[in-house]
């Protein structure tokens, strides 16, 4: 306790509040920064005005590979590894700056976001443990999530050619027109 420095804490309190005002959970927290629960519990609380949700966090990696969630799960991998190759963000810094760029993208379309930050952050690890990686669609170029291992000669994505149920309801419809516009960018 003597060593702590002011600058380190504030700024994994600075890390926290982001996380938090985005939606992290308490799981997240504990493992990005370096406070104490009993101090992300308080910190949670003055910033949410709640106690943060409890349960288990989602762990599968097949999650990202359904229609929709697979779309907004690339769009926000491409921010992502955008981010890494181009600025000098590391670590738990592109991960905030990459979901904020995603849901500024989500709110333009109007669209309500599907993917979390904690999905997100399970996103990122999934690649970096080597359990998913971005595949190329032969027919209109882009960048989407699929298990690492798998075959993918000829792949196409699911808004190249969408499951029959893809676009019932007006959510994924606008989802389609939202990735759509993505995709032509």
């Amino acid at each position: 306790m003597r060593n702590k420095s002011v600058v380190t804490e504030a700024y994994q309190i600075q890390i926290a509040m982001d996380l938090i005002k985005l939606g992290a959970r308490l799981q997240l927290l504990q493992e990005e920064t370096a406070l104490s629960r009993e101090r992300l519990l308080k910190l949670y609380k003055e910033v949410k005005g709640v106690s943060p949700s409890k349960g288990m966090l989602p762990y599968s990696t097949d999650w990202f590979m359904s229609w929709s969630p697979n779309i907004h799960s690339s769009l926000f991998m491409d921010i992502h590894q955008y981010l890494l190759k181009h600025t000098s963000l590391t670590g738990i810094e592109v991960l905030i700056k990459s979901y904020c760029l995603y849901l500024e993208q989500i709110n333009a379309s109007g669209d309500e976001p599907i993917l979390s930050v904690t999905r997100a952050w399970f996103l990122v690890r999934f690649f970096d443990a080597e359990m998913l990686q971005l595949t190329g669609c032969t027919e209109c170029g882009g960048q989407f999530i699929a298990h690492v291992n798998g075959l993918y000669t000829g792949y196409v994505c699911g808004i190249c050619r969408p499951p029959s149920r893809a676009g019932k309801t007006k959510k994924n419809a606008v989802t389609s027109n939202l990735l759509e516009l993505s995709v032509a960018n």
